[in-house]
C-alpha cells in the first residue's frame, strides 16, 4: 500500500502568513465593527453543505479579528433558535421558505440589532436586499442555479425559480458588489444575470489545515465522493459510470455525504448488484473525512452545478487527483490534466476514471501537483479578501 506521495519542498510555495489581524485592520479603517449575515441554512442543518462551511468559516474568522458578526438563517433541526458558534452570533428562525421575508422584515425593521455592513448569501433564491437594505452590502453568490431548479423542484416551481434568478432578482443587484468563488462562475454571472465585471470579484475558498498528507493509500484500486445526497451531484451517474469502469478496472466507490436522495442511491446500488463494490457512508467526523480522502486513488465528481468544488481541493491537499465533470467551479479547482481530469460526458467520465486508476505514474503526478496548488488556498485569505470586498463598499458609503 503506498504512501501518499509528498511534493518536494523546493516545489511548495512559500506559506500564506495568516491575516487575521489584517482583517481587523480592514474593518477598523472602514468603520465595521458589526456585521449581519443572511443565509438561507445553517452549518448545524442536516443539509448544510459548502456554502455554509464557507460561511461559518468566514464568520468565525471576522469574530476572531474582533468583529462582531450575527448570522440569521432557518430552523435547523435539534438545535436551539440562538446559539454561538466560533465566536459569532446565530439566530435560526422560520422554515426553509419563509426565512426569505421574516429575516429582510427583521433586519429592515432593526430586531436584529444595529449593523454596520450586510452579507447576503443568494443561494438560489435572494434575500432581495437592494430594495430594503441601507449602508453598506455585499451579495454572495456562488453560482447560477439554472441547472439545479429543474432537478430539486417539480417543472412549474423550477421555471418560477429559474424566472426570479435570472429575471426578476438581477436587475435589483446591478450596483451590488458581488463575491463568487471562480473565474468560471463570474464568467456565468456576466452572461446569464447580466452583472458588470467590475462589481463582480472573484474569491476562492480557503482549505482547513485538517487536510495534509500522511496515510496509505487501499490496496486496490479505489474512488471516493463527497457531497450532499441530492439530485445536482448526479451520484447516480456516478455509480452507473464506476459499473463500467469496473469492466476493465477492479475498483471499489465510496461516497461519503447525506441527504435526501439517499434512498434512490441505495435501490440503484441494490438494482446493479454493487453492495461489494459501492459503500453509502453517511456523514463522517472530519478525521475520517481526511482518512478517506489519504486512502483513495481518486476524487471524483459528477456534479451539474457547483461554485467551486471544495471535495476536489481538500482532496488535491492531501495529495489526491481528481476525475471531475467540466462545469463552472470545476474548472478552477482543477487543472485539466495537471491536478486531475475534467470530462464533458459520461463516456468520457469513464474513460478518465480507469485511464487515472489504470496508471501509477499518472496519479503520482497529479497528486503531487494537486497538493502543490492547494497550498495555495487559505480559509485566512478568502475571510481577509471578502472583508476588503465589503470594507471597499462601506467607504463608498461612507463618501456617498
Amino acid at each position: 500500500m503506498p504512501r501518499v506521495p509528498e511534493p518536494p519542498e523546493s516545489a511548495l510555495p512559500a506559506k500564506v502568513v495568516p491575516t487575521v489581524g489584517k482583517i481587523g485592520d480592514l474593518a477598523a479603517e472602514a468603520g465595521i465593527s458589526r456585521v449581519h449575515v443572511l443565509a438561507w441554512r445553517d452549518l448545524a442543518d442536516v443539509e448544510a453543505g459548502g456554502s455554509e462551511i464557507h460561511a461559518s468559516t468566514v464568520a468565525s474568522l471576522w469574530a476572531q479579528a474582533g468583529i462582531e458578526v450575527t448570522m440569521r438563517t432557518s430552523h435547523a433541526q435539534g438545535s436551539p433558535p440562538r446559539a454561538t458558534r466560533d465566536g459569532y452570533q446565530v439566530i435560526r428562525k422560520a422554515g426553509r421558505y419563509l426565512v426569505f421575508p421574516r429575516a429582510a422584515l427583521a433586519e429592515a425593521t432593526g430586531r436584529h440589532g444595529r449593523r454596520d455592513a450586510l452579507v447576503e448569501i443568494w443561494n438560489g433564491v435572494p434575500f432581495l436586499s437592494p430594495v430594503w437594505a441601507r449602508g453598506p452590502r455585499v451579495t454572495w453568490l456562488h453560482h447560477v442555479h439554472t441547472e439545479m431548479w429543474p432537478l430539486v423542484l417539480p417543472p412549474t416551481l423550477a421555471r418560477i425559480g429559474q424566472f426570479v434568478e435570472s429575471r426578476v432578482a438581477p436587475p435589483f443587484y446591478r450596483r451590488t458588489p458581488v463575491v463568487t468563488l471562480s473565474e468560471s462562475s463570474k464568467a456565468l454571472l456576466l452572461e446569464r444575470l447580466g452583472f458588470r465585471p467590475e462589481n463582480v470579484h472573484v474569491v476562492p475558498p480557503g482549505i482547513s489545515p485538517v487536510f495534509s498528507t500522511g496515510g496509505r493509500r487501499t490496496a486496490e484500486p479505489s474512488v471516493l465522493a463527497v457531497g450532499r445526497l441530492m439530485p445536482p451531484k448526479a451520484f447516480d451517474e456516478l455509480i452507473e459510470a464506476m459499473a463500467r469502469v469496473r469492466e476493465t478496472v477492479p475498483a471499489t466507490l465510496t461516497i461519503i455525504g447525506e441527504g435526501y436522495a439517499r434512498d434512490a442511491l441505495e435501490n440503484q446500488i441494490s438494482r446493479l448488484g454493487a453492495e461489494q463494490w459501492c459503500a453509502l457512508l453517511g456523514r463522517v467526523d472530519d478525521d475520517a473525512l481526511v482518512q478517506h480522502y489519504q486512502a483513495a486513488w481518486v476524487v471524483a465528481a459528477s456534479s451539474k452545478s457547483e461554485g467551486w468544488g471544495m471535495t476536489l481541493t481538500e482532496a488535491a491537499a492531501v495529495g489526491t487527483p481528481a476525475v471531475a465533470t467540466r462545469i463552472p467551479g470545476h474548472a478552477d479547482a482543477v487543472i485539466h490534466g495537471v491536478t486531475g481530469m475534467l470530462v464533458d460526458s459520461s463516456s468520457e467520465l469513464v474513460e478518465a476514471l480507469a485511464n487515472v486508476l489504470s496508471n501509477r505514474d499518472l496519479r503520482e503526478r497529479m497528486g503531487v501537483e494537486a497538493r502543490r496548488r492547494a497550498l495555495e488556498f487559505t480559509w485566512e485569505r478568502t475571510a481577509h479578501d471578502t472583508m476588503a470586498v465589503l470594507a471597499a463598499s462601506a467607504r463608498r458609503s461612507r463618501h456617498g
